[in-house]
């Protein structure tokens, strides 16, 4: 993991970045900073737009988002980069590759604070996002240079040769979320990139600030003009990318409500496409597993990044045997969380990114007073500055509440206690969403065994949620289409060719 040594990380030093570095009103388009015009309507989305400072609620900047005129700018500047992008050797992607991570480590304290800035993100998380965006870009630069340009493919027939190879999907639409800037960024584009296509990127417009920074990047890289377009804006610009004739793909990771969307969109044209989209995982806790160990992976599964994760343990299930002594632990150490700002050092769990999802939580935490849910701790706003909800565990939670079928995004638990591992496993699969798994328990086979049954794309045994660039991500049901990440990740932007020729 690449970290800093260098300048202590502050408000005032992300703000002094923020307003020296960040190119606001801005989209990067054809290798330049291209300047988004204030708006001529009330209706046009390229107009203000506030970015906030979550841990103090307050507006830190106003930029101007893009529109889908910017959208066909950018898709022609793609096209016209393609044919050159896509046939440089994959040594030059591999170099162009660790040069952008290269320039990320250089920037390393800058992303993170403006991660914490614009984000909420306490430091050390933000710093593991940018180290584990970094090992992305790295990870692709080596793997496209491993993958074989021919591979002769075995056939039944005499007389004949099948050459299996590989070539870039195209044009890519690449549309990321809030709640990990830089790092879903990096699922997408460092593949993208290694497979030869050339990319329209919509950051979050929620959390631009660290996103706007790669602009800057791939300037300082001299990566070719119009390989890489990034367009600011909201669901306009979405709409505009995705349903765009020259793009060849989509890759989408958010909502399922704006996925079902972006799966219409991309229709017209029968676009390739990918989307990682909601979960609601469960953590499995045997009888004899270690509670204070099994306490700690729960605490992490749940509020790191405030609960605000895709794969989010947020489903509990305690073997009946140790279940009063779990949560007697458990109660203990959620509310020995230190919440705070997330400058401040000590602070283990930040806020919530953005008043939206502040309101979203509440919106839970009042059908759950209005279910009579047993609240084991938190079920409140913290009344301070800033978008701050209470680490919150309800127990005994009957499979018909909302707040056990919905995902809530939010530092927000729920649980059950099971008598064996069978009734675990049918718990854990009572969910519309199959997205992630993690199983405590001391034996390492039986937990391999409860593994091999419950229905999700990525399982912990007795670990955090440690993302590996090497690992496939991506679910079952409806948690999504398609992988990211690992040898997976590349294959999703690449299409494959077979070559017969005469032995």
């Amino acid at each position: 993991m690449e970290m800093t040594n260098a300048r202590t990380l502050t408000r005032g030093t992300a703000h002094q970045t923020m307003q020296n570095e960040v190119r606001l009103n801005a989209a990067y388009i054809n290798g330049d900073w291209v300047n988004v015009e204030a708006s001529s309507t009330d209706t046009d989305t390229a107009s203000d737009f506030a970015l906030y400072d979550p841990n103090l609620g307050e507006v830190i900047a106003t930029t101007r988002l893009c529109n889908s005129a910017h959208v066909e700018t950018a898709a022609n500047a793609a096209a016209q980069a393609y044919p050159s992008w896509s046939q440089t050797s994959v040594d030059e992607r591999a170099r162009y590759l660790q040069a952008l991570a290269d320039e990320m480590a250089q920037q390393f304290d800058k992303l993170v604070g403006l991660s914490v800035l614009n984000n909420g993100k306490p430091i050390e998380e933000a710093k593991i996002d940018v180290s584990d965006a970094i090992a992305c870009y790295r990870y692709y630069a080596n793997l496209i240079k491993a993958q074989a340009t021919w591979t002769k493919v075995s056939t039944s027939e005499s007389g004949i040769r099948l050459l299996k190879t590989y070539a870039p999907v195209g044009i890519c639409a690449l549309i990321v979320p809030w709640n990990f800037p830089m790092v879903t960024t990096a699922w997408k584009l460092a593949p993208a990139l290694a497979a030869g296509c050339t990319v329209l990127l919509k950051p979050s417009e929620v959390t631009l600030l660290p996103e706007l920074m790669l602009g800057n990047i791939l300037s300082a890289i001299e990566m070719p003009k119009g390989v890489v377009n990034i367009l600011p804006g909201a669901a306009e610009v979405g709409t505009a990318m995705t349903s765009h004739p020259k793009i060849d793909k989509v890759s989408f990771t958010g909502s399922n409500a704006v996925g079902e969307k972006v799966m219409i969109q991309a229709a017209k044209g029968i676009k390739d496409i990918s989307l990682e989209l909601g979960g609601k995982s469960a953590i499995v806790v045997c009888a004899d597993a270690d509670i204070d160990y099994a306490c700690d992976l729960i605490i992490g599964g749940i509020f790191t990044n405030a609960g605000q994760i895709c794969s989010a343990t947020s489903r509990l299930l305690v073997q009946q045997d140790i279940a009063q002594a779990l949560f007697e632990k458990l109660k203990i150490k959620a509310e020995a969380l230190q919440i705070g700002d997330g400058f401040d050092t000590n602070t283990q769990m930040g806020p919530l990114s953005s008043a939206q999802q502040l309101t979203q939580v509440k919106k839970y935490i009042d059908i759950a007073a209005g279910e009579n849910l047993n609240c084991l701790t938190g079920g409140e706003i913290v009344k301070r500055q800033g978008y701050f909800a209470t680490p919150t565990i309800y127990t005994d939670v009957p499979v018909t509440s909302r707040l056990w079928t919905e995902e809530i995004f939010g530092p927000v638990l729920v649980s059950k206690t099971f008598a064996d591992h069978a009734q675990a496993i049918e718990l854990a699969d009572d969910s519309k969403y199959a997205l992630a798994a993690t199983i405590v328990s001391a034996d390492e086979k039986a937990a391999l065994e409860i593994a091999l049954q419950i229905k999700a794309g990525h399982i912990w045994i007795n670990e955090q949620q440690i993302v590996l660039p090497e690992a496939g991500w991506g679910g079952f049901k409806q948690s999504g289409i398609g992988r990211e990440l690992g040898s997976d990740g590349l294959s999703a932007y690449q299409k494959s060719k077979h070559v017969l020729l005469t032995d």
